[in-house]
């Protein structure tokens, strides 16, 4: 009898890891708690709804903790690479594929055909799967479920769920432990129970406007349409008290936040689009691209997105307010002007204190704002209401909601998972993301430092970056990273060897460094030190 020998060298074993007895016994637990789902979805007439939806729901939960604790709590803590190229289902094999196919799919249900999920229609009662969730609803918010219900329940529950297997992958590293209980707790508080309980609140002469509290413009840009606003009003001060919150959100507590802590506050604290890549996805996020093409298609589609909802709601909001400044001061003219106005000063501050970084992207960014300027006035010129570019404003509102509201962010953007990462949403098509990071870039504290003399190019930070960013050619150089598109989750860091990076918030004083070199006798290190 011999003994099979092991020819690798490598000090990480070339063969894939199997399912332990304990992961798979986890995996029948979760996958009877998925079929409870699609019995529902078939119709099935179960006995008591609320039993079987707890038992649905906490099955899939149970699973998951169970497969997490055997996955991570038998290793060290530390860097946790687990073969995931050797993987199908995060190396675009197929049971990725597949899995995509099934996530795609149900989206598509979910945002254009809900009556498939049994969604009561003409005061029909629900059925099928959004009957199943009924029972809970009633519970929150004394209505009946709907498809977005189910979607905000089934969101949620994942995101605690792979939270917790998040918290124990990176147990070693109290900065991810903390930002994940932070999107935890913001997505089941703020996203799903208080707009529930808001709505209980509703009554024949009170109707609070659904409203989840962490939402910013431009991703709630439906909070500007007129009936919005009167639902607002209508509300009274509760109701105006959140159309004020919204607007100041905008122009004075985002710019602030994003000034000392970078675009990271939202996009890995806050944020459930960020919240759910960051546990959910996270057994993906090596496949993010990090061509040059990814990059730069990047810069021009998530900027166009912006400008296009900038055009947008601005043509919304303008149809409702009229000319006559003797009955409201805030006229249409008021407002445009008002727009104009906010975008000329931005521009012209950016061209004058910081063109020297920017490069060509001041020249990108550019484009963009006379695009918009034109958008502006050619809605208060062409003698329209309702249109702009001789588009009805609804038209825009409508293409919006349906190309990069339904079917960007959720379709492609959570749908495509395992096929282009976890964050092709927020890296491609998030006008909040390019807000802020438009914001990050030119007047934030925040950057990744790092530590060129330690770098051993293992390449670990670039292959886990969700971004497409390549982190390695940075800490070759000892250059500071300071990009629009870093959202701050600290990944990078944590999958160091060498603890080569740091997230810091300092002094915009050599934040941008792109022309230092720290290696050699180029620079005297001694007075560079002393000097930081």
């Amino acid at each position: 009898m011999s003994n099979k020998l092991e020819h690798s060298m490598s000090l990480a074993s070339p063969d894939a890891k199997g399912v332990s007895t304990k992961q798979k016994i986890a995996l029948s637990i979760g996958f009877i708690g998925l079929f409870i789902l699609i019995l529902a979805l078939a119709n099935t007439n179960f006995p008591n709804q609320g039993i079987f939806l707890t038992l649905s729901l906490a099955l899939i939960t149970l699973g998951t903790i169970i497969y997490a604790n055997d996955a991570y709590l038998t290793k060290p803590e530390g860097i946790k690479n687990d073969g995931v190229w050797f993987k199908s289902i995060s190396s675009r094999g197929v049971i990725g594929w597949l899995t995509g196919v099934a996530l795609t799919t149900f989206y598509i249900v979910l945002y254009f055909y809900p009556h498939f999920l049994g969604q009561g229609t003409d005061g029909a009662p629900n059925s099928g799967l959004i009957g199943l969730f009924d029972p809970l609803s009633k519970l929150l918010s004394g209505n009946p479920a709907s498809q977005w219900f189910v979607y905000g329940t089934l969101y949620t529950v994942s995101i605690l769920a792979f939270g917790y297997k998040f918290i124990l992958k990176y147990r070693h590293n109290r900065y991810q432990q903390l930002r994940t209980v932070s999107v935890m707790f913001f997505q089941l508080g703020f996203a799903f129970l208080i707009p529930e309980f808001m709505a209980r609140l509703n009554s024949d002469t009170f109707k609070l406007p659904y409203y989840d509290l962490k939402n910013v413009w431009p991703l709630n840009y439906y909070n500007f349409e007129q009936y919005r606003i009167d639902e607002f009003i209508n509300a009274g001060t509760i109701g105006l008290s959140l159309l004020i919150f919204g607007v100041v959100s905008i122009f004075i507590i985002t710019p602030i936040l994003t000034y000392k802590f970078g675009k990271r506050w939202y996009c890995s604290w806050v944020c459930g689009c960020g919240g759910l890549a960051e546990t959910t996805g996270d057994a993906f996020r090596q496949l993010s691209s990090k061509k040059l093409s990814a990059w730069k298609l990047e810069r021009w589609l998530i900027h166009t997105v912006l400008v296009f909802v900038v055009i947008m709601t601005t043509a919304v909001v303008s149809t409702y307010l009229g000319y006559d400044d003797t009955k409201y001061w805030f006229t249409k003219t008021v407002f445009l002007l008002s727009v104009a106005a906010i975008l000329t000063i931005v521009f012209a501050l950016v061209m004058i204190f910081k063109r020297n970084e920017l490069g060509k992207d001041a020249r990108y960014g550019a484009i963009g704002y006379f695009v918009v300027l034109a958008a502006l006035f050619g809605i208060h010129f062409f003698n329209s209401d309702t249109t702009i570019f001789f588009i009805k404003s609804e038209t825009l509102r409508a293409t919006y909601g349906l190309f990069i509201g339904s079917i960007f962010s959720g379709v492609i953007g959570t749908g495509f998972y395992p096929i282009l990462g976890n964050r092709s949403w927020c890296r491609f098509g998030c006008p909040m993301a390019a807000i802020l990071g438009f914001q990050q870039r030119l007047f934030s504290k925040f950057r990744i430092t790092t530590n060129g003399g330690q770098c051993i190019s293992c390449g670990n930070c670039s292959t886990y970056c969700e971004m497409g960013i390549d982190v390695r050619s940075y800490a070759q150089k000892g250059e500071n990273i300071v990009r629009s598109s870093c959202v701050g989750c600290g990944v990078c860091s944590a999958v160091c060897p060498r603890g080569v990076l740091k997230l810091e918030n300092d002094s915009l004083n050599g934040r941008i460094n792109s022309n230092e070199i720290l290696l050699g006798n180029d620079i005297d290190l001694m007075n560079y030190v002393n000097n930081k």
